[in-house]
């Protein structure tokens, strides 16, 4: 299994079960593993034969942005759900840290894993 990866990808979002979080946004980061076969393009070099960060990266903003969930276990579910169906590949692992969320601590966050590493 090939991984295409995109990490620390900082999106501002409204997410909270806190009333007072449903009323800001807030930064999450976003590490993306993904199962993809890179095959193809690594014999022909050409951008159309593999997985676009690009594209990867505007579909996730755009989902988070527009999303107000109050848990990041919902938000992880909702992007790999996308990742899995938009993007056609077979397993991706979703890490996403809301820094701050508890005081003591650097990172907080979840990592779920989707589909079937083949």
């Amino acid at each position: 299994m090939d991984i295409i990866y995109l990490h620390g990808l900082k999106v501002d979002c409204v997410i909270g079960v806190w009333e007072w979080e449903k009323q800001i946004t807030q930064t999450v980061t976003i590490d993306l593993d993904m199962g993809f076969d890179i095959s193809v393009a690594a014999k022909s070099d050409h951008l159309q034969d593999t997985l676009s960060y690009k594209q990867v990266s505007r579909h996730v903003q755009s989902l988070v942005k527009e999303s107000r969930f109050a848990l990041v276990e919902k938000l992880a579910a909702a992007i790999a759900a996308m990742l899995l169906t938009d993007f056609s590949i077979k397993w991706c692992r979703v890490k996403i840290n809301k820094f701050g969320a508890v005081g003591a601590a650097g990172d907080v966050g979840v990592i779920i894993e989707r589909g079937k590493m083949t």
